[in-house]
């Protein structure tokens, strides 16, 4: 099976449509069909559903994604060596962060790194630790700061952190020295995320709480705006709250909920040159200033 051929569908799956990719690509759509027949005619049945609104996965070809990605990044990580051997430095590093908080200095590393390997270039992603926890696994990046995930990567532990609430400032549990956490069971809840897996959602499901959902939000900050509007009450790791000026009442939980945040990267042996070499400068860099 050629890696091209892996490349040209997920081009394809990504553009949504088999003419947009061909342009994109350089190919003629007749050309793309060819190599994605080619494709399907190799692995026994149908990759894509194709219909007037664009392309899109079948049910057998999303379960191949994860292989298909994989076998592009071992593709990649031998071109990279290959090149590291010869002498010649360059790659891609695709750093990714759960937390805004510590984009300054992940850019801050970023740039100092660069400074001293000029041809590697480097993309800042964001996502939930759930989501980026999954890119390392598939090869789709090669380091990132989350909420402690199980999976198939090494971990670097940077420091502890807690869920906490965040209440209006008249709320009636305000002075309280903790807000427990059935409490969210009949609040005015505004909820972060819907629909993905988060440290919110998994602290629900363990407890087996219903939040009452009232709004839902794509982003932490803007459900603090919507607490300070006086809306309801929301849960958010304390580490997003550094830095933030607003005006809301923020509370522990009753249980406290602790947990911890680090670095995943992908296991060293099969991490690529650029990706080694950026995991021992950000240690070396975490060895001179404590922490991120």
């Amino acid at each position: 099976m050629e890696t091209e051929k892996l490349a040209v569908l997920l081009d394809v799956l990504e553009d949504g449509s088999l003419s947009a990719a061909a342009e994109r690509l350089g190919y003629t759509p007749s050309g793309i069909s060819r190599l994605i027949a080619s494709l399907e005619e190799e692995t026994g049945f149908a990759l894509l559903h194709r219909g007037r609104r664009g392309v899109r996965a079948t049910a057998e070809c999303e379960r191949l994604l994860p292989h298909m990605r994989r076998i592009l990044s071992a593709q990649e990580q031998y071109r990279r060596e290959a090149e590291a051997i010869g002498g010649l430095e360059s790659g891609q590093l695709c750093i990714g962060s759960s937390y805004g908080s510590y984009y300054r200095t992940l850019a801050r590393l970023v740039a100092g790194f660069c400074r001293e390997h000029p041809g590697i270039r480097a993309q800042l992603v964001e996502g939930t630790s759930s989501e980026l926890a999954a890119a390392i696994q598939e090869g789709r990046g090669d380091l990132c700061v989350i909420s402690r995930r199980e999976g198939d990567f090494d971990w670097i532990g940077l420091r502890r952190d807690q869920l906490v609430a965040v209440l209006p400032v008249g709320h009636p549990l305000a002075g309280t020295p903790a807000f427990p956490v059935e409490r969210f069971g009949r609040e005015p809840f505004i909820e972060i995320l819907p629909g993905k897996e988060t440290d919110n959602s998994r602290l629900f499901a363990a407890l087996h709480l219903n939040p009452e959902v009232r709004y839902t939000c794509a982003d932490s900050y803007a459900a603090l705006s919507l607490v300070e509007a006086g809306l309801g009450v929301t849960l958010v790791n304390a580490a997003l709250l550094e830095g933030w000026q607003g005006r809301a009442v923020t509370l522990p939980l009753d249980p406290p909920q602790e947990l911890e945040l680090g670095i995943a990267i992908p296991s060293l042996p099969t991490a690529s040159p650029a990706a080694r070499k950026f995991i021992a400068y950000t240690r070396a860099a975490l060895g001179r200033e404590g922490a991120l």
